[in-house]
């Protein structure tokens, strides 16, 4: 499942007023407004992209125009499209393009299909959103590199739109009433983001200590809970859920933002269903948090630290199939029991149980494909 996303339609109203909806929306995770008047104002409020027909916006808008009088032209013949034209000038000149449709008829759905062949993204918007033939267009634009944005008014209507069918719409634009329905809707993207994996119980088969090797340490910029760690494995096609240092211990105090991960070589699992060896790793990149019941949600990587620490072999067996994992050979490295419960591996012994993901697809530079790849 890709990340979903949000962006505001500032509201028609003072700028004092409207520079806190932004503030608030930027506070939230949404980064993205759509304005017409208060361009260069919105670029002060920090890192923030605006969408605006104007050529400094950092996403052109096409089919509305500058005093919010209109929506793309719909010709008999779509091939002759002023607005057709313009977009193919704007993306062939290098710039972003987002596309603004008014859905009230069949043309205005083959238009946004025509359309989204070219542009970055398509809002859709229309004065019934449950009538816009959202399924059709999703279906028909699949296999294109474009983000589908559904205009809603109400978190009721997002939800909606982002789950239609398995996909959804890729995002929703929604002009903020008030702060509290802001944090709402972002919450709803949240929660829509999120992904599920389908932990398996694999049974430990060996245990055994090894030299040093260079450890990675991946801390984050987000608390992580007792039950939460990330999947790492050195096997692309089967990981192990190794806990966060949320536990507290005789020896450390919890550092609840850090999970002990295992040596450089190691992968983790990240969004999208791919993943990156421990070594890529830097400040910035975002990585998935994974509970003891598989939800996800992505955190961003704050700090790498790799250090030489001794190490420990852990082997385990699923339905005949043989997996391992290195880890630190420590008290305070743990995996997650079949009960849910954090277990160190200074007391897994042969027979336990312990969590993991399997994945039937092979990986080509992280990403999960259709081939046969053998890893022992």
């Amino acid at each position: 499942m890709t990340n979903k996303f949000a962006w505001i339609m500032s509201p028609n109203i003072e700028w004092e007023d409207k520079k806190d909806l932004i503030t608030t929306s930027l506070e939230s995770g949404i980064d993205h407004v759509l304005d017409l008047k208060d361009l260069k104002n919105i670029q002060k409020l920090g890192n923030i992209s605006v969408i605006n027909p104007d050529d400094d916006s950092d996403i052109i808008l096409v089919g509305i125009g500058g005093e919010g009088d209109g929506t793309l032209s719909l010709d008999k013949d779509l091939n002759n499209s002023q607005d057709l034209a313009t977009a193919k000038s704007l993306k062939n000149n290098g710039k972003k393009i987002a596309a603004y449709i008014e859905i009230a008829s069949k043309s205005h759905e083959q238009l946004a299909v025509a359309i989204g062949k070219i542009a970055d993204y398509i809002i859709l918007v229309g004065k019934d959103w449950t009538v816009i033939p959202l399924e059709n267009i999703i279906a028909d634009l699949q296999k294109r590199d474009v983000k589908i944005i559904a205009a809603v008014s109400d978190a009721e209507e997002a939800r909606l739109a982002l789950e239609t069918l398995e996909i959804g719409a890729d995002g929703i634009l929604f002009e903020p009433k008030d702060f509290t329905q802001i944090k709402e809707i972002a919450k709803i993207v949240e929660d829509t983001s999120s992904n599920s994996y389908d932990l398996k119980e694999a049974t430990i088969t060996g245990i055994r200590g090894l030299t040093s090797g260079d450890r990675v340490c991946i801390d984050t910029a987000s608390m992580m809970n007792i039950g939460e760690g990330m999947l790492i494995g050195s096997y692309s096609k089967a990981m192990f859920l190794v806990h966060s240092e949320s536990l507290e211990s005789e020896y450390v105090a919890s550092r609840p933002f850090r999970v002990n991960a295992g040596p450089v070589q190691a992968y983790v699992m990240t969004p999208g269903n791919k993943t990156k060896y421990l070594s890529e790793l830097e400040t910035g990149d975002e990585v998935l948090v994974v509970n003891k019941d598989g939800k996800t949600r992505p955190v961003v990587v704050g700090r790498v630290k790799i250090e030489k620490r001794p190490l420990i072999l852990i082997e385990a067996e699923y339905e005949g199939l043989k997996i391992k994992t290195l880890l630190q050979n420590a008290e305070t490295i743990r995996l997650v029991d079949s009960k849910g419960e954090a277990v160190s591996v200074s007391e897994l012994k042969v027979g336990d149980k312990i969590k993991v993901f399997i994945d039937d697809s092979a990986r080509h530079f992280g990403m999960a494909i259709e081939e046969t790849i053998i890893e022992k």
